[in-house]
């Protein structure tokens, strides 16, 4: 499965930023082992069911540890037998793009 997630702690920074926390839980991520890609918004993680939402779940606590809140964006693509999707789809795209040039 593929699960897109973006954490969003509650900041008392002046600016609004939640940089800190939000490294912290791509941190979580990082290390798990699983293939993964951070982009400006979400987290992107590829692995079974129940690895990637511990996943998720270890970095909702780890920020849930420096923050009073935490809010959680979840999408799930769960497509039984496949695996290499995190790049196998934007390669098709990339590809039928190419084609119809």
């Amino acid at each position: 499965m593929l699960v897109a997630f973006s954490i969003s702690p509650m900041s008392s920074d002046p600016s609004g930023s939640v940089t800190d926390a939000v490294a912290t839980a791509v941190r979580v991520v990082r290390e798990s082992g699983l293939p993964h890609e951070t982009n400006a918004m979400f987290t992107n993680v590829e692995g079974e069911w129940d690895e990637v939402m511990a996943v998720v779940k270890q970095a909702v606590d780890a920020v849930a540890a420096v923050s009073p809140r935490v809010g959680l964006v979840l999408k799930a693509d769960i497509r039984p037998g496949y695996e290499g999707q995190l790049t196998a789809k934007v390669e098709r795209i990339e590809e039928a793009l190419r084609d119809g040039q």
